[in-house]
């Protein structure tokens, strides 16, 4: 099978970690083999609920047995899809109340931006540098890292970039800003939180000329941060909030939300401003509202406050430079890149799911499951801190 998979489906890396899955359940990871696997991971921050929660299978199972894919995206009246938006415009503060689904957090970014360009007629967009948005063109585009983007250039006009968490560069935000794109929490560069009221004053800022924020929360949106989503902590609302990941529990999916007078500019002028086959899938719509149901009926999201608190208290070692983050998006900041790459791979084989970050190479991912219990955190850490012992330069 290994070979198969080198071989037939295409590589994103010269060396994949290539763990051969016979399945999963909760916190685990089985492989061919018959080893468990703790992850400390899950699946990059999308399976929010662990791996095969019943409830998510059950709503799966219920929706295929009824219909699956019927139409193209916006054309029939699907019970989940309704049932979901509706949910969560109840959630959101005013006026983020519509929701346009699509099928990843990439394509929910290239449709904000469409969106923003369309409702403000300005064409600048504003990203940050180190941020990280998706890999499509308009996603890449935004995203702050030359090395990652250069071999695709030309890629979108009218971009510019400034620091995040860099007050003194607002000016650059004009009236020819159609949008500025900050992710709530920067992933890829290191889980680096906003400080000094930071998005307050972006949100300021861009009420002042006009522009439009949007926020990416498709990372740590769904309870990952201790809220539903990690602008609650912030004191700012955007204009348009763009979500995915966890939405679904492991399936594919994104979506981007505002208020409807200005998604209604995807409506006309022109016609189908922006389209999408599956986007809106009844059997992933279905899982995303038990999703949202479990996440927002449970105790899951107030307890992950707690459960950082220990991974906080537990991963003490002169090793770990740092611990940054908030509720369980978590990075452990090592004092180089080759410690950080010894850690990942010597915990996997000690059958522990660690992972790395995009653009910060001495940071290794700890971003399990919402419901890792606190046995399996004092577990992991257990063996975290036991490699580190291990290490020797």
């Amino acid at each position: 099978m290994k070979e198969d998979f080198l071989k037939y489906q295409a590589q994103t890396t010269p060396h994949p970690l290539a763990m051969e899955v016979s399945h999963a359940k909760g916190s685990y990871i089985y492989d061919s083999e018959g080893n468990a696997h703790l992850d400390f991971v899950a699946g990059v921050s999308a399976c929010g609920l662990g791996h095969c929660h019943p409830k998510i299978v059950e709503a799966i199972q219920k929706q295929t047995e009824t219909y699956m894919h019927v139409m193209v995206y916006g054309e029939f009246v699907q019970r989940p899809a309704v049932e979901y938006t509706k949910l969560l415009a109840s959630l959101l503060p005013s006026p983020l109340e519509t929701t346009y689904l699509v099928n990843s957090g990439t394509e929910a970014i290239e449709g904000a931006m469409k969106l923003a360009r369309r409702y403000t007629g300005r064409s600048e967009i504003i990203a940050t540098h180190h941020a990280y948005h998706g890999n499509t063109m308009g996603s890449l585009s935004i995203m702050g890292y030359e090395e990652r983007k250069s071999a695709f250039r030309p890629l979108l006009p009218d971009i510019t970039f400034i620091h995040f968490n860099a007050e003194i560069e607002l000016w650059k935000i004009t009236k020819k800003t159609a949008a500025v794109v900050l992710e709530t929490i920067q992933g890829g560069a290191g889980f680096i939180l906003p400080k000094n009221d930071y998005l307050r004053k972006v949100r300021e800022r861009c009420s002042e000329v006009g522009a439009l924020l949007i926020l990416d929360e498709i990372q740590p949106g769904f309870g990952r941060t201790g809220k539903l989503f990690a602008f609650e902590h912030y004191n700012c609302i955007p204009d348009i909030l763009v979500l995915g990941k966890g939405m679904a529990s492991g399936l594919p999916v994104g979506a981007f939300t505002a208020s409807k007078e200005m998604m209604a500019y995807l409506q006309d002028g022109p016609k189908l401003g922006h389209i999408t086959t599956f986007g809106g899938n009844p059997v992933i719509a279905a899982a995303s509202l038990a999703t949202l149901k479990e996440l927002t009926e449970t105790d899951l999201i107030s307890k992950t406050l707690e459960k950082e608190k220990l991974f906080r208290k537990l991963l003490l070692h002169k090793h770990i430079k740092e611990v940054r983050g908030k509720g369980l998006m978590l990075a452990l900041i090592m004092n180089d890149a080759e410690l950080s790459n010894y850690l990942v791979l010597e915990c996997a084989k000690n059958h522990l799911i660690l992972f790395w970050l995009l653009f910060e190479p001495r940071a290794v991912r700890i971003s399990p499951p919402l419901t890792i219990s606190i046995s399996e955190i004092k577990k992991g850490c257990e063996l975290i801190l036991n490699a580190l012992d291990r290490y020797t330069q």
